[in-house]
């Protein structure tokens, strides 16, 4: 029976796993992140799985492709399977950061420490600290190297070395890694004036070969920094599991953030695609007027007309539709945290001009002015919101969220805006400071307007908590919670008329 623990169930799991990992891992009596049911195909299923959990549409014709990639790649050769895959299951460029970390996590290069790392000593004081000086001078000479071949592997190396030694510590549930302990006392960020003097050496110096340095030294400094935080996620979805690593430890589809929670990237990276979604947007409205052209039924005309076929209405009669493309009017707070939220979805709108027959756009912090004029072909998209500030009077004297006055103010210097045809679009979290906010003001213009909604960027849990009137403006207008750019796409698709 010599050799049958290999051809166990358990053993062909360890060698598939080991195939997809690359096979440098130190022996282990447990897996910590032991491969699906079914070997390497489960294996792939379960990757497809997390990917469609973190935002990224994955379906069936894009796994099969993926499956056939695993039959025609060197499983040993892990960043040619990483390409292949990323070329199988994803659509857009945009996806490729998140698609890179849940990789890291479902094929890892290594389980537990890296065998071979330990090559790369970490000099140390006599104490038996770590030296961070000489370690910062050992960095600094790695990152001045071509960061290809074997330097990459070096780096790779130190950065599990430094993790292993200097980024553990003691959590509830038992040891764990940190990124953040990793790196906080070696800084690399102080780096560059090192790495820049290295990489000057034997050049002309001129201030463009000086700015092409500098930019690739601060380029290798954050590689290193991922390379840590990589190594980190690896290490600590061993101890507590990769799903709930990559619920906070990988990168997030831009369209799933939380408005109130933006990052600048992120928001940078809605403001592109805003286009794209625009045209989402478009194709179906340009859907659903091509089906109300057909009218309703007509049921009076339907009863007539069954009387000649004994009472059967089998020839339905429609009314004729009345086409006409109704108006927009946004009424947008861009005050603090809301502010993203606000400008992306201004620009969203905005870019759905030829499907309305006018659209205007409002914007307020405590005073309301409109802003329609600055959405121009010429401006870029991140400028808009910076141009909103300066050219228009949308700050008063305390430059607080007032949405009382914002009302009133905009029902007395507008009142032709909202008309019997409008749909009216009113962009908060409606929190008013405490302040009177101008219900009656805001019944009037319900009222008048044909539609009316309220977008709020908030969780529902939050509404009326606080000095928020959300409560109190939800009793009068529909209000929806949208706190990502896919849940506002789909109420924005769902609530404009047609």
């Amino acid at each position: 029976m010599a050799g049958g623990a290999a051809n166990t169930p358990r053993g062909l799991v360890s060698a598939a796993l080991r195939a997809v990992t690359g096979g440098s891992s130190a022996p282990t009596s447990e897996l910590p992140g032991s491969t699906a049911q079914h070997g390497i195909s489960g294996h792939l299923v379960a990757f497809v799985e997390a990917l469609r959990a973190r935002g990224i549409p994955v379906g069936p014709s894009e796994t099969v492709d993926a499956g056939q990639v695993l039959t025609v790649l060197d499983l040993m050769d892990r960043e040619a399977l990483r390409e292949g895959l990323a070329c199988a299951l994803l659509r857009r460029t945009t996806q490729r950061a998140t698609f890179d970390g849940m990789f890291d996590l479902w094929f890892p290069p290594a389980l537990g420490e890296r065998i071979g790392a330990e090559e790369i000593e970490i000099p140390h004081r006599p104490d038996g600290s770590v030296d961070i000086i000489e370690l910062r001078k050992m960095l600094a000479e790695l990152l001045t190297q071509d960061p290809s071949g074997e330097q990459a592997q070096q780096l790779q190396a130190l950065a599990a070395q430094m993790v292993e030694q200097m980024g553990q510590y003691q959590a509830a549930g038992g040891p764990s890694f940190s990124a953040y302990q990793t790196l906080k006392d070696l800084q690399p960020d102080i780096l560059v004036s090192k790495i820049l003097a290295g990489l000057a050496q034997g050049m002309d110096n001129s201030d463009f070969d000086t700015e092409v340095n500098r930019r690739a030294a601060r380029r290798r400094i954050t590689d290193f920094r991922l390379t840590v935080e990589a190594e980190t996620r690896r290490r600590v979805a061993e101890r507590i599991g990769r799903d709930r690593v990559a619920t906070y430890g990988v990168a997030r589809q831009a369209e799933d953030a939380d408005f109130l929670r933006i990052s600048q990237n992120e928001l940078d990276e809605l403001r592109r695609s805003s286009q794209r979604l625009a045209r989402i947007l478009a194709s179906r409205l340009a859907s659903r007027r091509r089906r109300a052209r057909r009218g309703e039924i007509d049921l009076r005309k339907t009863l007539r007309k069954s009387m000649s076929t004994g009472g059967v209405p089998i020839n339905l009669v429609t009314r004729k539709p009345r086409p006409g493309r109704p108006d927009l009017v946004l009424v947008c707070d861009i005050s603090g945290s809301v502010a993203g939220f606000s400008s992306f979805t201004m620009v969203l709108v905005n870019a759905l001009r030829e499907q309305f027959s006018r659209v205007r756009i409002f914007a307020f912090v405590d005073r309301v002015d409109e802003v329609t004029h600055l959405f121009d072909a010429t401006t870029p998209l991140d400028q808009i919101t910076k141009r909103i500030f300066t050219e228009s009077t949308v700050v008063g004297i305390e430059g607080h969220s007032d949405y009382g006055s914002a009302l009133e103010s905009f029902a007395e210097h507008w009142p032709d805006a909202v008309t019997s045809r409008t749909s009216l679009l009113i962009l908060g979290d409606a929190r008013t400071n405490y302040r009177d906010p101008a219900l009656d003001t805001l019944q009037r213009l319900v009222g008048v307007a044909k539609h009316a909604y309220w977008l709020n960027p908030e969780a529902e849990k939050m509404w009326g908590t606080g000095d928020s009137a959300a409560k109190k403006y939800a009793d009068i207008i529909e209000m929806h919670e949208c706190r990502s750019a896919r849940q506002l796409t789909a109420v924005v698709g769902r609530l404009l008329p047609v």
